[in-house]
Parts: C-alpha cells; sequence; structure tokens
C-alpha cells in the first residue's frame, strides 16, 4: 500500500524562535496587533510504501528520527493518508 505522510517539524517550545520573535514582531509593525506568538517550522510531505499503517508510521518515525529532525532542538508530528487505489 502507499501512504503520504505529511509530517510537520517545529522548534521545541522551550527554545527561542528567532524567526518567529522577527514575524510577531513585524506583524505588529504593519498594523496586525491582534497577531503573536508565532513559531515558525517545517512542513515535509512524503510517500511510504508499506504493508500496513502500523509499519508506515515505524517507517516514518524512524527517517523523522534518523533524519529529518535534529531531536534536541526539534519536535514533530504526523499524518498518514492511505492513497492506494
Amino acid at each position: 500500500m502507499k501512504f503520504i505522510a505529511e509530517i510537520n517539524i517545529m522548534p521545541q517550545k522551550a527554545l527561542l524562535d528567532p524567526q518567529g520573535k522577527a514575524v510577531s514582531a513585524n506583524l505588529k509593525n504593519i498594523g496586525l496587533d491582534a497577531c503573536s506568538n508565532v513559531r515558525i517550522g517545517k512542513h515535509i510531505t512524503v510517500e511510504v510504501q508499506a504493508s500496513s499503517t502500523t509499519e508506515a508510521e515505524s517507517l516514518i518515525k524512524e527517517a523523522c528520527e534518523k533524519l529529518l529532525i535534529n531531536p534536541v532542538m526539534e519536535a514533530y508530528e504526523f499524518s498518514l493518508v492511505n492513497s492506494s487505489s
């Protein structure tokens, strides 16, 4: 089966997010005071071939933890959709 994984990677909540701080400040500068606490991360889409949802989840977790994220600085979450026809 083919799955599509949508992965969101964000800085750890305890860490400073300089990009997010800059965007937050600039939103105020352009009159968008209602917007605050911006955090900026990455979004990755991956196609994965697996025999089950459990196997696909395991493969995506392994990819994230071994390659896609820095666990000291980043956290991730993902969702899977079965895209087999």
